[in-house]
């Protein structure tokens, strides 16, 4: 029996706040599960299985919150998948999710992602004590912020780079009604006098911590049949060691062969030109022409040049992060499930204000834990 076909029927995601005091954990799951559903035309009664991501469980204190929002998510009496992989993780669970579809095992499966971070503290949740001294490397920044220091000596990016990269998205941001932080009138300048935090990362170059879920409903070519769908072209993960000797924290090797793998599934020879729009993982602003290099777009050293250029705007060559990314809307759990949502979105035409006009084929990325798990997928207007 040969591989099915998947595609995405249908999107939801929540209203992403700093707190969603007006939800319980359950209640923001529904609230997207609830969208997506009503996005594909179909009701829990058609749904197979469901599968649930979830960042780790020290960020909310609830230990295998799979069984506590099973009925809030509508898995009561069907199969449930609880999937964890960092950071990463919303991305992987699309993807574990889609095969499940693409095994035969079940014609329509439900996916689903969150976070609560008001109600935890992530920060200290994700603060290390590297071996024989004892800095402050408090939170991702403080972990990161020497990777991208790596970064800028290694390609001679000039400063001003990462203000770009904020200003974008925050203004894509703008256009989407469900983003964190909308800032129509964000400037390179205020970007730039905004303080401190880890050099070379200040404070606008910075991801929010959100509250939000996104879900996602697959489904098998019946089932998507005479709809609009996002048809799934490849899928990809890969992951590597924390630390190991020659690793490299700027360019993962992890990241390169997931996006190889996922190229040469899809039949993509030239990233840069058969790609239309890529919703990629950027929490810190620097991020974005670090990844474009990692993912093949560019090459080494080079990734900056395109953002400089104005090229991963909404009208560039590569529109990059048009929903606004991670840097408007970050619910630690579901940002991954969102880049894939949101690339299914531009290519079924439903993204709104920030539509990319012409968009067939986008990519969605997501990455976890210290740059070591990687999860990407590639959805296209046609069937593969």
């Amino acid at each position: 029996m040969g591989r099915e076909r998947a595609a995405v029927l249908g999107v939801g995601q929540t209203h992403h706040r700093a707190r969603r005091t007006d939800v319980s954990m359950g209640g923001l799951c529904r609230e997207a599960v609830d969208r997506a559903l009503a996005d594909a035309g179909l009701d829990l009664a058609d749904i197979d299985a469901v599968v649930l991501g979830k960042a780790p469980d020290l960020f909310e204190g609830v230990m295998m919150p799979e069984l506590a929002l099973a009925d809030a998510v509508g898995a009561a009496g069907k199969p449930l998948l609880r999937v964890h992989t960092a950071g990463s993780v919303g991305g992987s669970t699309g993807n574990v999710a889609a095969s499940l579809v693409h095994g035969g095992e079940h014609a329509r499966v439900l996916a689903v992602a969150f976070e609560k971070q008001s109600e935890s503290n992530a920060m200290w949740a994700l603060s290390i004590s590297p071996p024989f001294h004892m800095p402050v490397g408090a939170g991702a920044g403080g972990y990161f912020a020497p990777h991208v220091r790596s970064y800028i000596r290694r390609s001679g990016a000039p400063e001003h780079v990462g203000a770009i990269v904020a200003v974008k998205d925050r203004r894509n941001g703008a256009r989407n009604p469900y983003a964190h932080l909308r800032q129509p009138d964000i400037t390179l300048e205020s970007v730039r006098a905004s303080a401190m935090l880890w050099d070379p990362i200040r404070y606008d170059e910075t991801c929010p911590s959100s509250d939000g879920a996104c879900a996602v409903v697959l489904g098998d070519e019946r089932a998507a049949r005479g709809r609009d769908a996002a048809w799934i072209h490849a899928t990809a993960m890969r992951t590597e060691p924390t630390t190991f000797a020659g690793r490299d924290q700027v360019n993962p090797r992890a990241g390169r062969e997931a996006a190889a793998a996922l190229w040469r599934a899809a039949g993509i020879t030239d990233p840069l030109s058969e790609v239309d729009v890529a919703e990629i993982y950027v929490p810190f602003s620097w991020f974005e022409p670090m990844w474009l290099e990692n993912l093949g777009f560019t090459a080494e050293g080079q990734g900056w040049k395109l953002t400089e250029a104005g090229e991963t705007e909404i009208g560039g060559r590569l529109p990059v992060n048009p929903s606004g990314g991670v840097l408007s809307s970050n619910p630690i759990g579901a940002s991954g499930l969102l880049r894939f949502a949101e690339a299914a979105m531009q290519v079924m035409g439903r993204a709104g204000e920030h539509q990319v006009d012409g968009a067939r084929r986008a990519v969605g990325h997501a990455y976890g834990g210290g740059s070591q798990y990687f999860s990407m997928w590639l959805v296209g207007a046609e069937k593969p």
